[in-house]
């Protein structure tokens, strides 16, 4: 990117939020009632006020307290909680309660448990069936790293979106996103797509942590060879002074111009745009996942 896209000292007028409406307050109550954690609030993002005014939200599951320590993410470190067994439970029941069309379970890391935290979320997708027969579930997982059974654990509960963000290029794997590996990632990604051939998988990354353009069309292409069908590419924001800085500020139009990349190289949908994030619009995206796959097999007939 050019040094003009660059701009270090303040936010651009691009990056601008909505403002909560009336629906805010509703959304707080049911998540404050059911003792539950979102990544609206963990993460600090920049959209909760326009997705909690629609009664949406983005529920993080087995505790607030994270066993990595990645550069960007605003979520806390340190020796999680044993697991709440009553949480996949209350998780269904705000489901039902929000009547949501399509819900986004999210987790943090836990390589303390045997299987990463699998199980867990496998008992989410069960019980959110069981209360929600008709919403669609998404599953934003962990790398489950070194947890040779979790991710057979999730394909067997059959979530209809496996999210996996790589959420930077390689080159920045070390100073951004230490306790992983971006080739396990990408393994990951296609292994799912292995274990359920139906299933809608999809990644997620972040710019103006230094890539290059090469780099993150490289990036693309690696999500094609895992059989990706839907990527996410968002502006990155610094949470708070002791993160990672920006490196800069991608304007619209870049961003507009790595969508036409990625849709030319096969995916089925793109989201692309300072604000996106991997669960912003969920549930529009969702309907319109499923459209495009029906387009594309038609167009192969």
């Amino acid at each position: 990117m050019s040094p003009s896209t660059s701009e270090k000292s303040k936010k651009p007028d691009w990056i601008r939020v909505k403002a909560p409406s009336a629906h805010f307050d509703a959304t707080h109550d049911i998540v404050q009632r059911h003792s539950l954690h979102t990544v609206c609030e963990e993460a600090s993002c920049p959209n909760i006020g326009e997705c909690w005014s629609k009664k949406h939200a983005t529920f993080i599951v087995m505790g607030d307290t994270c066993t990595r320590s990645c550069a960007f993410c605003n979520v806390k470190t340190g020796k999680p909680q044993k697991l709440d067994s009553t949480e996949p439970f209350r998780v269904a029941k705000a489901v039902q309660e929000m009547a949501l069309k399509h819900v986004v379970i999210t987790s943090v890391d836990r390589d303390d448990l045997k299987d990463g935290g699998a199980s867990h979320f496998s008992q989410c997708i069960k019980l959110i069936r069981e209360y929600s027969p008709h919403t669609t579930i998404e599953v934003l997982t962990p790398d489950f790293r070194n947890k040779n059974d979790a991710l057979h654990i999730i394909a067997s509960a059959k979530p209809d979106v496996f999210n996996h963000n790589l959420e930077t290029v390689p080159s920045k794997y070390i100073a951004i996103r230490p306790g992983a590996r971006y080739f396990h990632s990408l393994q990951l990604l296609f292994q799912m797509k292995q274990l359920v051939p139906d299933i809608f998988t999809k990644s997620g990354i972040m710019l103006g942590l230094g890539e290059t353009k090469i780099e993150v069309i490289q990036l693309m292409d690696d999500l094609i060879a895992a059989k990706v069908d839907f990527i996410t590419i968002g502006q990155y924001l610094r949470p708070s002074p002791k993160h990672v800085e920006v490196s800069e500020y991608i304007t619209p139009a870049v961003f507009d111009e790595y969508k036409t990349i990625a849709l030319s190289k096969g995916f089925l949908m793109v989201a692309s745009s300072p604000l996106t994030r991997s669960s912003f619009h969920a549930e529009e995206d969702f309907l319109q996942l499923k459209r495009n796959k029906i387009l594309s097999s038609q167009s192969f007939k």
